[in-house]
This record gives structure tokens, sequence and C-alpha cells, in this order.
């Protein structure tokens, strides 16, 4: 019995890491541009090349991995800007944080990207705030607080 349980948690924990380490879509990066984006806890790896427009993150298509539109519009800012929508293919790799800051993190490194490619885009880019790393994070848990700011109720009596 104690051999049977043994052999289901192995299996099941196994199943995990196979769910985990899902193969990830190969692409070939030549001819590349690579940046690096942060935001938050997120960083992004971003690699740019001339294409039809595709964004690829972490191997998914853009509109899968990103669902909500919000977040599809704020990656597609930088090309709006420097009106480039469908001169570029993005293959990008984000890890570390929550949806709204791997956004962030695949703007900032396109942005990187799109001005090392072409560097007569920094005005556009530099001018709608697209090349500066958005250094707010969250504040740390203060010792006698409950969070950050958030202190224990005040009790009169």
């Amino acid at each position: 019995m104690a051999e049977a349980k043994k052999t289901a948690t192995k299996k099941v924990a196994s199943a995990k890491t196979a769910a985990k380490k899902a193969p990830v879509a190969k692409v070939k990066l030549n001819n590349a541009t690579y940046a690096t984006g942060k935001r938050k806890d997120s960083v992004a790896r971003v690699y740019l090349m001339p294409g039809k427009g595709n964004i690829t993150v972490n191997g998914i298509a853009m509109a899968e991995y990103f669902r909500r539109p919000v977040l599809q519009m704020i990656i597609a800012q930088p090309f709006g800007v420097t009106k480039r929508e469908t001169a570029y293919d993005i293959v990008a790799m984000v890890e570390g944080g929550g949806l709204s800051g791997q956004a962030g993190a695949v703007k900032h490194g396109i942005s990187k990207a799109l001005e090392k490619i072409e560097p007569e885009l920094r005005k556009a880019l530099k001018s709608a705030g697209f090349l500066t790393r958005d250094s707010r994070v969250v504040e740390r848990k203060h010792y006698g607080f409950r969070k950050a700011r958030r202190s224990t109720q005040f009790s009169k009596r």
C-alpha cells in the first residue's frame, strides 16, 4: 500500500514538472536585434527581426498570452508611435511578476530594440517615455504594520 502511494505521488510530481517544462516553439533568430525590458518584477528578453508584425510571447501568440485588450494595446504602443506596425516580428521571453508587469517589460524591450535597429526613432520613443525604465516597485512590508503602510486599527479603550 505504501509503495502504491509513492508511485502515485511520483506520477503526479512528474506530470507537474512535465507541464511546467512544456516545449517552447523554437524560432530562428537570424538577423535579430536583442534588448532587455524590465517592469516591476518582470524581465523580458526581446528579439526584433524584420517580418510582418507577428508577436510571440513565451512561444505563444501575443493575443493568447495577453488576453486583455489593454495589455495588447500596451505592447503595440511603440509601433503606433513609430508607425512600424507591420515592419518587424517580435519574439519575447518573459519571466517574473504578473501579466501587467510582463506587458510593460515587453513594451520596454520592444522600444529599446527599435531604438537599436533604427536610431532615428529615438526622439519619438523618448518623448513618449518608452525608453525610460519605470522603477516603481512594490514597497516592502514594515515591522509593526500589517502591510507596507497599513497599520493596526486604533482602539481608544
